[in-house]
């Protein structure tokens, strides 16, 4: 089994989220993060006033799937939320050893 944490712009979340239910992908969790990678932040006006932000809204998203998903799931992902620009995110694949699910007890992949 894998875990997938995808880094990726906010408003890409409901593309992936289709993309990613259309190759199977049971559920997943959703988290609003802050950070920076090679973009170092961005420069705006507000009111007249130029201020920096350094750190930019993202969305972390966690998957768990099946060793034989991995490819198809990473290219529906990526595909869904390229934009081509410097930002677009991350993708960190991890290995899962052991997957418990409370409710029922089951285990491995059983429990994805």
């Amino acid at each position: 089994m894998k875990k997938l944490d995808l880094i990726i712009r906010p408003h890409k979340l409901d593309g992936v989220k289709e993309a990613l239910t259309a190759v199977g992908v049971q559920g997943m969790t959703v988290t609003e993060v802050k950070g920076f990678g090679r973009q170092k932040g961005k420069t705006e006006l507000y009111r007249g006033s130029e201020y920096s932000t350094s750190f930019l809204p993202k969305v972390r998203l966690e998957v768990l799937i099946p060793d034989a998903m991995l490819e198809r799931t990473m290219k529906a992902a990526s595909d869904a939320a390229r934009t081509g620009r410097i930002g677009d995110g991350k993708i960190m694949v991890t290995d899962v050893h052991e997957v418990l699910r409370i409710r029922t007890g089951e285990m491995g992949e059983a429990a994805i």
